[in-house]
């Protein structure tokens, strides 16, 4: 698994790939924060809060993961190496997890610089250093958690198309319908007493919930959940792939 880790690792940072995925989240995620006027300016909401950050970085990631993950496998499939990977003496969940793993840790890397939004908000708070900290580190860890599903998903996608772009697609649909769909399917009010029940199967209700402050088991479980289903649905794949 290490020696596929650091693989997926430098051909992250051998090429610009890695470096614009960074700098594309930082500068959307900035421009929106702290440049354009309108609703997600920190400067000019009048409160000291990040909570516009944790509304964007869901949205963001939901087309930034899968294009992370895209080339994963179906780059491998489409040339033909992945019949040689896994000829090598190594399991196909440390190929899955190998590949995985250096997805996710670029995913991490670009949220680590945003850190320095909480020292921002704490400056800018009236009086200085008004700032919620239980929610706002909860709010990171939600975050990772859903980075960590994203991921998942966006690894199983690429198992399914040789075209990258197919394999981004599908990753998109799915991660927006885990998101929100549910959370959409249930405001329509269709089944009643069943409406909270449809919505606890979205990503967005638990990440929420963990954004509160309050880390639920529950939530962390379903992450984990969604995350652990989407690497045996993986492995499903590979395992079958010709």
């Amino acid at each position: 698994m290490k020696s596929i880790l650091i693989k997926e690792l430098n051909s992250f940072f051998s090429s610009p790939i890695g470096y614009l995925v960074i700098g594309v989240y930082l500068v959307i995620n900035g421009l929106f924060l702290w440049v354009f006027k309108g609703e997600f300016n920190i400067l000019h909401a009048g409160f000291a809060d990040l909570n516009s950050y944790f509304f964007l970085a869901p949205w963001i990631f939901i087309f930034l993961i899968p294009a992370i993950t895209m080339r994963s496998f179906s780059e491998e499939i489409n040339t033909g190496t992945i019949e040689i990977i896994k000829t090598k003496p190594i399991t196909n969940w440390e190929i899955i997890l190998g590949k995985y793993l250096g997805a996710l840790i670029l995913v991490i890397l670009a949220i680590i610089p945003t850190l320095i939004y909480v020292y921002s908000v704490y400056q800018l708070g009236n009086p200085v250093g008004n700032i919620e900290f239980g929610t706002t580190f909860g709010s990171f860890i939600g975050l990772l958690f859903l980075a960590s599903a994203y991921t998942a998903i966006g690894v199983f996608s690429s198992t399914i198309s040789k075209n990258q772009i197919v394999s981004f697609i599908i990753a998109v649909f799915i991660s927006f319908f885990l998101f929100y769909g549910f959370e959409a399917l249930a405001n329509y009010n269709l089944f009643g007493s069943l409406d909270y029940a449809i919505q606890n199967f979205g990503m967005s209700e638990h990440f929420n919930s963990i954004s509160k402050g309050v880390i639920d088991t529950r939530d962390l479980i379903y992450f984990l959940s969604v995350t652990f289903i989407f690497l045996v649905f993986t492995h499903f794949r590979i395992q079958h792939e010709k």
